[in-house]
């Protein structure tokens, strides 16, 4: 141990490595539960890339694995640390070092805010996209590594399409450069992609070069009430069948309604089932939602409200905002699934999740990016409670199975973590399970980055 931080000290800060254990526990897991964590031996904070090399120079030599980190508001336990480890937390590495309108491209730290950066591209007149709900903590290193989404993935997609290339420093010291900044590019293997979603298993990304959009107008929201999931469904299929583009498509069941209104008084009927939120960002949103909104009530919509301007549209959003603090109120503690399916079979996902609850005798919410197909089932519990911490993890692997047989996949953007990768093998089959290991086997021989993550 004395051996790791004189070396760690060599080529970092004396105030860069912290020791003390009380202070290095708080960087021992995320926001996941059920996920087990180990006690760091240290916890570092480079601010270089070069710092970044001497970590993973010391690790090698030493045989210490490291677990990469940002802000830890991941929820499948990508980031909790193993027993021993050196956790690498890339918060301090914090620059945005450039912004070019003419290219659409800024070029980051790891350690820059989600919302940081988007404000700062919007007041070139240029637009990122991806917005997880954490995008006021969570950090663009993070949103690599677990390939987040957020509200607005039905229209622009989620973190993948926006990451052009990356410096990575890999599990011995070396530097990679991957991917380009320019528009196009086809040159060799798409490593980059293989980066982005890797949870810091195969490289540490130390810089990122994204791509940006222009900034599109002020969108306009329409809420839509429903008599059930099945009604408000068919309405989703119907929206994406006829063409429509909505810049976001939300969708909230019963039992979540009921949480927001407890909370925070929204006043929304308790008769309601589901509520359905729907989006333009075009040069027309009122068109827009107005023809959604006929199909809204085709569908057997009991109410559609379309906004009239940005501060209505962001009353009708704010239910949703609400939703997983909402649900927190419902219980000692919660486990956020994860689990997307395709459009065709959103009713029957919201449907058997609403049955697998009522089997276990739990409290289940749904919170869906129902454009995309992406569920947020919340299981609700008493942690202290034996029994009902048993029934919930056995209610959220149903629940995977469930979007399983549904042709789902079960993350859609939270990650694997430690949480889901035994469901990965099961996804993957045994020859893709062979490829995942094979490539980790190539990139970190010594297994030192992120061991016990993904499979």
């Amino acid at each position: 141990m004395a051996d790791l931080i004189e070396r760690l000290r060599d080529g970092l800060p004396e105030e860069a490595v912290l020791t003390d254990p009380d202070v290095t526990g708080s960087y021992a897991n995320d926001m996941a539960s059920f996920c087990d964590a180990g006690a760091p031996a240290a916890v570092v904070l480079p601010r270089t890339v070069e710092q970044v090399q001497h970590v993973m120079r010391t690790a090698t030599e030493l045989r210490i694995p490291v677990v990469p980190q940002g802000a830890r508001t991941g929820l499948s336990g990508a980031a909790n640390a193993s027993d021993g480890c050196i956790v690498l937390s890339l918060v301090k590495m914090d620059r945005i070092l450039e912004i070019s309108q003419v290219d659409r491209i800024a070029v980051v730290e790891p350690g820059v805010v989600n919302a940081a950066l988007s404000r700062a591209v919007a007041e070139k007149g240029l637009y990122y996209p991806p917005d997880p709900s954490s995008w006021e903590q969570c950090t663009i290193g993070g949103n690599i590594g677990t390939a987040s989404g957020g509200l607005c993935c039905v229209k622009y997609g989620v973190t993948a399409e926006y990451v052009l290339g990356l410096d990575v420093v890999l599990a011995d010291g070396r530097l990679l450069t991957t991917g380009r900044r320019t528009a196009k590019g086809v040159a060799g293997y798409d490593l980059t992609r293989l980066f982005v979603g890797s949870e810091g298993s195969l490289g540490v990304v130390v810089r990122a070069v994204l791509a940006l959009k222009p900034a599109p107008p002020q969108q306009l929201v329409l809420a839509a009430e429903f008599p059930s999931t099945a009604a408000a469904c068919e309405a989703i299929c119907e929206i994406m069948a006829r063409g429509h583009a909505p810049s976001l498509l939300e969708l909230m069941d019963r039992t979540t309604l009921r949480a927001v209104n407890a909370m925070a008084s929204m006043g929304l009927p308790e008769s309601t089932e589901a509520l359905l939120l729907a989006a333009f960002d075009t040069p027309d949103p009122a068109a827009d939602l107005a023809a959604v909104g006929e199909l809204c009530a085709a569908a057997g919509a009991t109410e559609v409200v379309p906004a009239e301007d940005a501060a209505e549209s962001e009353m009708l959003l704010k239910a949703r905002r609400l939703a997983l603090t909402a649900l927190e109120q419902v219980s000692t503690a919660t486990m956020i699934d994860d689990v997307c399916v395709p459009r065709s079979k959103l009713a029957a996902m919201l449907e058997g999740t609403a049955a697998i609850g009522e089997e276990y005798g739990l409290t289940v919410g749904v919170c869906a990016h129902a454009g995309d197909g992406n569920t947020h089932p919340v299981v609700c519990f008493d942690a202290a409670d034996p029994d009902e911490s048993r029934r919930a993890r056995a209610s959220f692997d149903r629940i995977m199975a469930l979007g399983l047989d549904l042709g789902g996949t079960i993350t859609g953007e939270h990650g694997v973590g430690v949480l889901k990768k035994e469901w990965l093998a099961r996804e993957l089959g045994p020859v893709g399970l062979e490829l995942h290991r094979g490539i980790k086997q190539t990139f970190d021989p010594l297994n030192l980055l992120n061991p016990g993550k993904i499979f």
